[in-house]
């Protein structure tokens, strides 16, 4: 049987995994699918992914390549992949690619984001995708601070090259802003939930939780946003913030091309 290329579109809860790259040890989401991979077609199947999130980190929008032989539609593929896979881990759409497609090397940017709520008390029904803050957080410094990471930077400070040296980075979008928590049928008052979205060509190791630790200093009122600013001009590791915990983190879109996601090729957003 042929095999061809493909590309998914892939959700998880990254909460009981070390992450999506394969480990010695331990559960990951690569692994997972490339078990029901094998399982479907037969064959063993190697799947590279847009983003190699961290343990207990989540996506909605992950982009995953990979070869296999399959005789039957890209639809049929999704609904085995769904049917195989364990309930926290779910494809959102299988499209045939191009031979030459490579979802982490063909991507040209990267939208994570990263929530936090604000209460007296924790909410448990939360605390396992977003990070938990007692007081409200103030935006407009928050904003201010995040503006900084803008633009073509050494985000050294923040995180570490996956392969080579150069830890130079654009940052296209760094941005807060609060959220309705009326669908929740919590009352303004009572909680506060705040949505922080960073897009980049690409992302150093550990590069988003510890820009966003930085950030909840500055919230947290322990830093200004200059200080911020001294960080990235630091260029060096050991100055950096306490990462962010993982729980509210998510790897949302992966754009190709002209601007281009598979979920905006299928109406998504």
């Amino acid at each position: 049987m042929e095999t061809r290329t493909w590309r998914a579109i892939v959700a998880y809860d990254g909460t009981d995994y070390r992450g999506f790259q394969v480990q010695a040890e331990g559960p990951t989401i690569q692994g997972e699918l490339e078990r029901a991979l094998e399982r479907l077609t037969g064959a063993p199947v190697r799947v590279q992914g847009a983003g190699r999130t961290d343990a207990g980190v989540h996506a909605m929008g992950q982009v995953i390549s990979f070869a296999a032989p399959w005789r039957h539609s890209p639809d049929d593929l999704c609904r085995a992949l769904n049917a195989t896979l364990p309930r926290d881990i779910a494809v959102r759409r299988v499209d045939a690619a191009e031979a030459t497609f490579h979802a982490r090397y063909s991507a040209q940017s990267r939208l994570y984001v990263y929530h936090v709520y604000a209460s007296q008390e924790r909410l448990p029904l939360l605390d396992r995708y977003a990070h938990h803050m007692a007081a409200p957080l103030p935006l407009e410094e928050l904003n201010r601070a995040a503006a900084f990471f803008l633009g073509e930077h050494d985000f050294a400070t923040f995180g570490q090259p996956p392969v080579g040296e150069i830890t130079v980075r654009v940052v296209h979008r760094a941005r807060w802003c609060a959220l309705s928590t009326e669908a929740l049928g919590l009352a303004p008052e009572e909680v506060h939930l705040y949505r922080f979205e960073i897009e980049a060509n690409a992302f150093l190791r550990g590069m988003v939780r510890r820009m966003v630790g930085a950030l909840l200093e500055v919230g947290a009122g322990r830093m200004g946003a200059s200080d911020v600013a001294a960080l990235l001009e630091a260029r060096d590791i050991r100055q950096a913030c306490p990462p962010a915990p993982a729980c509210g983190l998510c790897l949302w879109q992966v754009r190709y091309g002209q601007g281009e996601s598979p979920q905006e090729r299928s109406g998504e957003e």
